[in-house]
């Protein structure tokens, strides 16, 4: 993995300036200096290294806004929007600017590039998941997007391309993946360039039938039917069964900056910050409560050094010793809620007194580091998902919701020693875990839902998706005196320049949205209260 960034390091940095639409010319589908002949596998490289490399985007939608939305982190300044509702148009357009302009214009062009082309079928397979992966990640925080007609400015003229209701998206979305794992054929064309699995056919199926079960679970309340029909299908074409299949990026041991995105974007975020953020009290009161043997591996107090995470002492022992597990409130800043410094003894150096910021946990430099894998979609993901469809439609998804569960929370537990440096938990410690947290008559969703948010960790897209599609964990506002809204935000504002540059279209679509409009308060068609 480290060669194949390396090698393509520098041609991607050259695609991204001859990709990326103009903005001069107001329109996101525009791209003035397209070529003719550019190799679609160096596409999509460049748009599955963007996906969790580009800083702007994960820094905005997943630090900044999804992951202290769904309070798994929070308490520094960088986080407010997403944890006190704090309004930013500029940071909720974070998103749909940067990859309609970038990552949008690639795949659809991969797409048609490999369309027609019979000794690339398996290259255009692979091209329709990702962009289905894309699209997903847009829609599902905007709600009715541009799909259709989306980047086909030069292979048919559409500079102003019509918004798409998000049920027909979805719709395709299924129809894609179902015909994707179909095309795949480890007979035809060997695909380079992919960064996932290195041109893997078995695996890219699996990846394409477990998305379509995760898309098939959004719609548990808006259609359950659609939703068991899909579930079942995929579940039929073949889920991944095990971590070793799950879909994951290896990135580089380099700290990402807004040009270089070998590095883990998600990680560059948080080690970018001057004060690191802190843990969210509710997703440690979790941990701790359920006796999970994660919360001594994946949380802990540091001393910290400005710029330099890695270089932080641990002060775990010390100071758990003396106040427990201790985060930030979901309604509160690190400085609110002041603690008065404790003395701790830390080994070579000495009596030391841990103030207010050493005594609210982090998450562990393991999980942070830069070159820390970016988990797309876990096998844990999928059987906790399976435990769900069992609950709801019974036992055709080969087991019982209890063994999908046990299943997805050991897988959960172990894909922490795919991290550099993450701990490898015994097989006894989980199944301790596992029996003193059996599922209980009546609550089952809750609990399958929220073992699937700590499995979800730095992955706040798909955390605060999931969150808003059952309702689990149950987390109440937290709003603050600043915050900008009193009820937590359900969706993502289109742009002010989708507004203006697309103003037919984007108007038609925001009065689908009903009362209120573009807000953010307002929900996506398939988030029904």
């Amino acid at each position: 993995m480290k060669t194949n960034l390396k090698k393509y390091a520098f041609v991607l940095a050259i695609m991204v300036l001859m990709l990326s639409a103009c903005k001069k010319f107001g329109d996101v589908n525009i791209d003035p200096t397209r070529s003719s002949n550019l190799d679609p596998s160096l596409q999509l490289t460049n748009v599955q290294l963007r996906f969790s490399g580009d800083l702007e985007v994960n820094e905005k939608l997943g630090l900044v806004f999804t992951m202290p939305l769904v309070q798994q982190i929070g308490g520094i300044w960088l986080n407010r929007n997403g944890q006190f509702y704090v309004y930013d148009r500029n940071y909720l357009s974070s998103l749909w600017n940067n990859t309609y302009n970038n990552d949008v214009v690639n795949i659809v062009d991969a797409v048609n590039r490999t369309k027609n082309d019979p000794l690339k079928t398996n290259l255009n397979a692979i091209c329709r998941i990702m962009k289905v992966y894309e699209f997903a990640r847009i829609t599902d925080v905007y709600g009715d997007i541009p799909y259709f007609e989306a980047g086909k400015a030069f292979t048919d003229g559409i500079v102003q391309p019509k918004f798409d209701k998000q049920e027909e998206i979805y719709n395709d979305f299924f129809k894609e993946l179902a015909e994707a794992s179909a095309q795949l054929d480890a007979s035809k064309d060997a695909v380079k360039g992919d960064l996932f699995y290195n041109g893997g056919i078995a695996s890219w199926k699996k990846f394409a039938n477990s998305l379509r079960l995760r898309y098939a679970m959004r719609l548990v309340k808006i259609n359950p039917d659609k939703a068991k029909t899909e579930a079942q299908a995929a579940f039929a074409a073949g889920v991944f069964t095990s971590n070793a299949e799950m879909c994951k990026i290896v990135h580089q041991d380099v700290q990402n900056s807004y040009i270089d995105i070998r590095g883990n974007g998600v990680s560059a975020a948080f080690c970018q910050s001057e004060v690191i953020p802190r843990v969210q009290d509710p997703f440690i009161e979790q941990l701790r409560s359920t006796n999970d043997p994660r919360l001594s591996h994946m949380v802990r107090y540091y001393i910290d050094i400005v710029n330099r995470p890695f270089e932080r002492t641990d002060i775990t022992d010390q100071v758990k010793a003396q106040i427990g597990y201790n985060g930030v409130p979901p309604n509160e800043y690190i400085w609110d809620g002041w603690m008065n410094p404790i003395t701790i003894d830390i080994p070579g150096v000495g009596p030391t007194e841990a103030v207010n910021n050493d005594q609210k946990a982090q998450l562990a430099n393991f999980l942070i580091r830069n070159n820390a894998p970016f988990l797309h979609q876990t096998y844990a993901e999928v059987e906790l998902l399976l435990a769900e469809a069992t609950v709801r439609w019974g036992t055709t998804f080969g087991g019982t919701a209890a063994e999908h569960y046990a299943k997805g929370i050991e897988a959960a537990i172990s894909q922490l020693s795919l991290f550099p440096g993450g701990p490898s938990i015994s097989s006894t410690d989980i199944s301790n875990f596992i029996k003193g947290n059996n599922l209980i008559p009546g609550r089952e969703i809750e609990m399958i839902n929220k073992q699937l948010w700590i499995a979800l960790l730095l992955n706040g897209p798909e955390a605060y998706a999931n969150w808003r599609r059952t309702g689990f964990p149950a987390l109440a506002s937290s709003t603050n005196y600043d915050s900008s809204v009193q009820t937590t935000p359900r969706r993502f504002e289109y742009p002010i320049f989708e507004l203006e540059q697309n103003a037919v279209n984007a108007a038609a679509a925001v009065a689908a949205i009903g009362p209120g409009g573009n807000t953010w308060t307002n929900r996506v068609w398939w988030d029904k209260p």
